[in-house]
């Protein structure tokens, strides 16, 4: 498990940042209280297994999946792993790319 520096959160910290781009890891305990994001992101599960719910579909993930997010969609992991880990990466401009 990467080491989670953030004293406020320690289940959540910013590894990397440049430009637009930050580097994250998350690991949410009990539940997964996110809101949507301004900006586009994509999720590395790292290890642990859990549901993947965005847009209302819900769908299994695991440790190697990789799941985008458009910026401003509602999503959020549950019935998640003890073990639950997830590599964060954030981009581009307040609302997302165009596609």
């Amino acid at each position: 498990m990467a080491v989670l520096r953030n004293q406020t959160s320690p289940r959540f910290d910013v590894l990397l940042k440049r430009g637009t781009m930050s580097v994250e890891v998350y690991a949410p305990q009990k539940q997964d209280h996110q809101t949507p994001h301004r900006q586009d992101e994509l999720y590395i599960i790292q290890s642990g297994a859990g549901i993947f719910s965005r847009d209302g579909q819900r769908s299994p993930c695991r440790a190697g999946d990789v799941l985008f997010v458009p910026a401003g969609m509602d999503h959020r992991f549950e019935d998640f792993t003890d073990d639950f880990v997830t590599w964060v990466i954030f981009w581009g401009p307040d609302g997302g790319e165009a596609p």
